[in-house]
């Protein structure tokens, strides 16, 4: 197959929700179609001791819940599809952030009970910001929700989509009887047996037919008609072109345990979601099908096997051939690096692959040279923009609690932060080292992560401060900036790029600071330039 048409037939994607909308079980579900898994691992309770494929963190299985995005890759009707399952929880947005990065499209998935939850309304904004197309997944049908009109009204207004309903509901809860598919004018009836593979799908040429009601009763009928008609006029035709610009969406309406809506979603996303695009770096925009292999870091995970120490930085290939054996320049380093077994994913089942096209994520065996964002290319200097960090929401000190084990700590906690799991920042004035989440789970995380990845114990205390400021100087030589540095010696600290960074304790505190140094800018994310 030539090289064109292996990226034509790449789609990248994304999967964003809030935590318990049915994401986990959606991935799940379209694994199924791909023939990719033969049963799925329902995500339900924590007490189910096999957990969903695509979470294979302990602490994921304790938990029930996703804390790290994982990678998928599967076929369907000829299309190679490659899934981010991301993390729904608050707590690791950050992860989610990172991985929009390297994603081509989202689907995002609503629970039609809760309708449009706060985390959702962040994510979509990011995606709304970088222009990545959405299409949207109401999920649950088979359980009492809120009305399909209401629902739309709610996803156009909170989230500011324009959408377009290319699927509809026949009624809900314990009168859900199945779908309309308006993308391919057929009826997909609801069994409510989640064991079958595929549904019964039946062609409806003309609604105004006797059939429809045969096939679902005379007020469901009736109703549907309506219902459709109102759709009609009231939201605009799909297009293509529209949906690849970012600027309509499309929705589906499913019950992803039950294994129903989703061949009706995948089918169509095959056809409408967009191949590997072109993307910015700081040098010029790269388009995939360029000859030269480039590809940036947009993910670390350390300790995928907990018995060997082995960490896996995850590449999205923007253009070129990614081919095994090959030395590729790691632009950060200016070093030319070899990788003998890169792979591909299937949650943590990983193959090894020899060569890898744009859109395709693959990991590569990494000893500590990797971070977020790096770049990989043939030789050019290229640096892929959009992998910024955030400031923080938590602060706290770490403490050591087995001082037998300080040198297993260090590497535990510089390996975890190199992940992007949280971010560390070490007090000018003592040494003291200070770790920043998005959310407090984090802490949980990286204290189980280290007893049993790394073997170290650590305790926390907690440390008063409101933002992590990133700190840029106009002039580092004028008075200005050594008065600052004098006065606030005891809230700075270097982060792990040696970046200065401003702990300031209170908003007010902050805005002060503002005022009284006028010539330094205090920004909230570490990419500024």
């Amino acid at each position: 197959m030539s090289f064109l048409s292996e990226i034509n037939r790449r789609r990248t994607f994304g999967i964003i929700s809030h935590p318990d909308a049915g994401k986990t079980t959606l991935t799940e579900k379209l694994l199924l179609f791909g023939g990719a898994i033969n049963e799925a691992g329902a995500v339900k309770s924590n007490k189910i001791k096999k957990g969903a494929t695509s979470d294979f963190m302990e602490i994921e299985r304790q938990r029930g819940i996703s804390v790290s995005t994982s990678v998928l890759a599967f076929e369907y009707n000829g299309i190679k599809i490659n899934i981010l399952d991301t993390p729904g929880h608050k707590d690791f947005a950050e992860d989610t952030f990172r991985t929009l990065t390297a994603v081509d499209s989202v689907i995002v998935v609503i629970d039609v009970a809760k309708g449009v939850e706060e985390q959702t309304e962040k994510l979509v904004e990011v995606c709304r910001m970088r222009n990545i197309p959405i299409i949207v997944f109401i999920n649950k049908l088979d359980r009492e929700g809120k009305d399909a009109f209401d629902l739309l009204d709610e996803i156009e207004q909170k989230l500011g989509l324009k959408v377009t309903p290319l699927s509809f509901p026949i009624g809900m809860g314990y009168d859900f009887k199945g779908i309309y598919n308006i993308w391919e004018n057929n009826i997909n009836l609801f069994s409510g047996d989640s064991r079958k593979d595929i549904e019964d799908t039946i062609e409806v040429t003309n609604l105004a037919s006797d059939e429809l009601n045969t096939l679902i009763g005379d007020t469901a009928a009736n109703t549907l008609r309506e219902e459709l008609e109102l759709v009609e006029g009231i939201y605009p035709k799909f297009n293509q072109e529209d949906y690849l610009k970012g600027g309509l969406q499309p929705v589906f309406f499913g019950s992803a345990l039950n294994n129903f809506g989703v061949r009706e979603l995948l089918d169509c996303f095959i056809e409408i979601a967009p191949k590997p695009r072109p993307k910015q770096s700081e040098e010029r925009l790269v388009k995939p099908e360029e000859e030269k292999f480039t590809g940036f870091v947009f993910k670390i995970h350390a300790n995928m096997d907990p018995n060997h120490r082995n960490r896996l930085a995850f590449v999205k290939i923007v253009s070129g051939v990614f081919k095994r054996n090959t030395p590729y320049l790691h632009v950060r380093h200016n070093k030319k690096l070899k990788f003998s077994s890169p792979n591909a994913f299937f949650a943590e089942k990983k193959e090894i692959v020899d060569i890898s096209y744009p859109g395709d994520i693959v990991g590569l065996q990494d000893t500590g040279n990797f971070k977020i964002g790096d770049t990989l290319t043939e030789g050019e200097i290229l640096n892929y923009k959009g992998i910024p960090s955030f400031s923080p929401e938590h602060f706290r000190y770490i403490n050591n609690a087995d001082p037998l084990k300080s040198k297993q700590l260090n590497k535990g906690i510089d390996q975890l932060m190199d992940e992007g799991v949280a971010q560390l920042f070490t007090l000018d004035l003592n040494g003291r080292k200070v770790i920043g989440t998005v959310g407090a789970l984090q802490y949980e995380v990286i204290q189980y992560r280290l007893e049993h990845e790394y073997g170290a114990k650590c305790t926390y205390e907690n440390l008063n401060v409101h933002k992590a400021c990133w700190v840029d100087p106009e002039d580092e030589k004028n008075d200005e900036f050594k008065d600052f540095k004098r006065v606030k010696q005891r809230f700075l600290a270097r982060d792990k790029q040696n970046q200065l960074v401003f702990l300031a304790d209170s908003s007010f505190s902050l805005q002060l600071t503002e005022q009284k140094y006028p010539t330094i800018k205090f920004h909230l994310t570490s990419e500024f330039n």
